[in-house]
C-alpha cells in the first residue's frame, strides 16, 4: 500500500506531512463506505462528460469504463472495503479514485479527476444514494400497506369488530377492516415521502460544478446528466455543492415512516398481552425470557417502537449539522451525510422487520368481537338517537352520562331499557349496530370501509406504477 501522502487527492502547496491522527479523524471513510456503488456510478457520469467533452481519448475513455467496471465487481462481491480500509483514505471517494489509478493506465487513471472536486461528486453520489434508497423505501411500504389492505379486505368479509380507544380508553366499536384500513393509509403516505424524494433526486446533477464556481474545461454536463439518469445538470455550481435538501427529505421520509411503524407497533404490542388476547406472535418473531420458562415477547415491534425515537434523533442531528453554514461546501457537511446513511439504512431496516413480524401475527377476531361493547362504547350512538330525538347535543351528553353511570353502579352494560328510559327505544345498544348505523362518509359502516378499501388500493397501486 502506497504512502499516506500518495494516498489522498490533494498536495503539492504543503511543506510537510499531515498529521496521521488528524486525517484518521477526518475520515468518513467508516461511514460512507455504503456509498461505493453510487460514487462508482459518479465517476462513470465524469468520465462521460471528460470523453464528451473531448478531454478523454477513446481509448483512455474506454479503460476507465473497463477499472470502473472491474471496482463495481469488487464491491458487489464484497471485496472492495477489505482495500479501502487497508489505506489512509480520506473517504470511499478517495478509496475508489486510488483503486482505478492502480487498474487503468497511468495516464487515464490520473486524469478521472479533471475538472472535478469532491465537492460535486459527494453531491452527486449522495443524490445516487438517495434515490435508489428512496425507491426501497417507497417499495416497502407500499408492500406493508398492501399487506395490511388484504387483511382489512379479510376481515371487512368475517365482520370482525373492534373497540376502537382514544387515550387507550374505550371509545367506539369500529370494524377490524376500519382499523387495519386507517393504519395502511399511514404507509400509503409514508410511500408517497420517498416517492417524492425518489422524484426529486434526479431533477438535476451536480456534477461538473466543480469546488464552487463551475469549471474552466469543455466539460459535457449533459453527458453526465444523461449518463446518471437526471433530467438535467443543476443550474447553479454554488448552490449545487453545498445543498443537502433531498438528502435530509430522504432521513425525514425514513423518520416518518419508522414513526408510522412504531405506531401500529405500540398497538401490537398490547393486544399480544394475555391482558387483551387480540393478537398472537408467531414463534419465528417471538422471543423468550432467560429466566421466565412462559415467556413469548414481541420484541420485533418494540424494537421499531423504539428505533423511530432513534431515527428522529438522528434526523434532529442531520437538520443541526446545515444550521448556519454557507452556501458553499464546508466539512461539517461530512457529518451531515454520515447521519443521513446511518438514519435512513436504520429505518429501512425497521420496515424490514415491522414487515416480517407483522406476516407472524395472527388475530383472534372472537375475543375482538366479543370485547367490542365494553366500556359503555355504544354511549355516543345513543347520544345521537336522542339529538335525532329533538333535544340539544349538551342534554343528550347529560343523560347519556347519566345512564352510564347508573349501569357501572349496577355492574351491568347498557342495554334496551335504558335506551327505552332515553325515549329512543330504537336506538343501537350493541357493537354491531353502532357500526352498522354509521351515515358519513369514512365512517365505519360496513360500505364506506369497503370504499375506503378500494380506495387505498388504488393509491398503492400507483405507488407501484400500475395504471390508473
Amino acid at each position: 500500500m502506497a504512502s499516506t501522502e500518495s494516498q489522498l487527492q490533494w498536495g503539492g502547496r504543503f511543506a510537510t506531512a499531515p498529521d496521521a491522527a488528524l486525517i484518521a479523524f477526518g475520515s468518513s471513510l467508516a461511514d460512507d463506505l455504503t456509498l461505493a456503488r453510487f460514487d462508482v456510478r459518479c465517476s462513470r457520469g465524469h468520465v462521460a462528460s471528460l470523453h464528451g467533452g473531448g478531454l478523454l481519448s477513446d481509448g483512455d475513455a474506454a479503460a476507465l469504463r473497463t477499472a470502473l467496471d472491474t471496482v463495481a465487481a469488487e464491491v458487489e462481491a464484497g471485496t472492495f472495503p477489505a482495500f479501502a480500509q487497508a489505506g489512509s483514505f480520506e473517504d470511499v471517494h478517495g478509496a475508489i479514485d486510488a483503486r482505478v489509478r492502480e487498474l487503468a493506465p497511468a495516464g487515464a487513471g490520473e486524469s478521472l479527476h479533471a475538472g472535478r472536486s469532491r465537492n460535486d461528486q459527494v453531491a452527486t453520489t449522495l443524490l445516487l444514494y438517495a434515490n435508489d434508497r428512496a425507491r426501497r423505501g417507497r417499495e416497502s411500504c407500499a408492500r406493508i400497506a398492501s399487506v395490511l389492505e388484504t387483511r382489512a379486505a379479510a376481515a371487512l368479509e368475517s365482520g370482525a369488530l373492534l373497540a376502537a380507544t382514544t387515550h387507550w380508553q374505550p371509545a367506539q366499536p369500529v370494524l377490524l377492516a376500519f382499523w387495519l384500513d386507517a393504519c395502511a393509509r399511514g404507509f400509503v403516505r409514508a410511500a408517497q415521502r420517498f416517492a417524492d424524494v425518489e422524484e426529486a433526486s434526479l431533477a438535476a446533477c451536480p456534477l461538473g460544478s466543480g469546488a464552487v464556481a463551475g469549471s474552466s474545461l469543455p466539460l459535457d454536463r449533459w453527458a453526465a446528466a444523461r449518463e446518471l439518469g437526471f433530467a438535467r445538470p443543476s443550474g447553479n455550481a454554488l448552490d449545487s455543492i453545498g445543498e443537502r435538501d433531498v438528502a435530509l427529505d430522504l432521513l425525514h421520509a425514513g423518520t416518518r415512516a419508522a414513526i408510522t411503524a412504531s405506531r401500529a407497533s405500540e398497538e401490537f404490542v398490547l393486544w399480544t398481552t394475555p391482558a387483551f388476547g387480540y393478537a398472537r406472535l408467531g414463534d419465528a418473531a417471538s422471543t423468550g425470557s432467560s429466566l421466565m420458562p412462559q415467556k413469548r415477547n414481541p420484541d420485533p415491534f418494540e424494537l421499531v417502537r423504539a428505533a423511530a425515537g432513534r431515527i428522529a434523533g438522528t434526523y434532529g442531528g442531520a437538520l443541526a449539522t446545515t444550521t448556519g453554514i454557507g452556501l458553499s461546501y464546508h466539512r461539517d457537511l461530512q457529518e451531515t451525510k454520515a447521519l443521513v446513511i446511518r438514519g435512513t439504512e436504520h429505518a429501512l431496516a425497521a420496515l424490514d422487520a415491522f414487515a416480517r413480524a407483522f406476516d407472524q401475527l395472527t388475530f383472534d377476531e372472537r375475543a375482538m368481537t366479543a370485547h367490542a361493547g365494553d366500556g359503555y362504547t355504544v354511549a355516543t350512538d345513543l347520544a345521537d338517537a336522542v339529538i335525532l330525538s329533538g333535544k340539544t347535543a349538551r342534554t343528550a351528553h347529560r343523560v347519556v352520562g347519566e345512564r352510564v353511570l347508573r349501569a357501572e353502579i349496577e355492574g351491568r352494560a347498557l342495554d334496551a331499557a335504558d335506551a327505552a328510559a332515553l325515549g329512543i327505544p330504537d336506538a343501537p345498544v350493541d357493537a354491531r349496530g353502532s357500526v352498522n348505523g354509521k351515515r358519513t362518509p369514512g365512517s365505519t359502516s360496513p360500505a364506506a370501509v369497503a370504499d375506503a378499501i378500494a380506495q387505498t388500493q388504488a393509491d398503492i397501486a400507483r405507488l407501484n406504477g400500475a395504471p390508473a
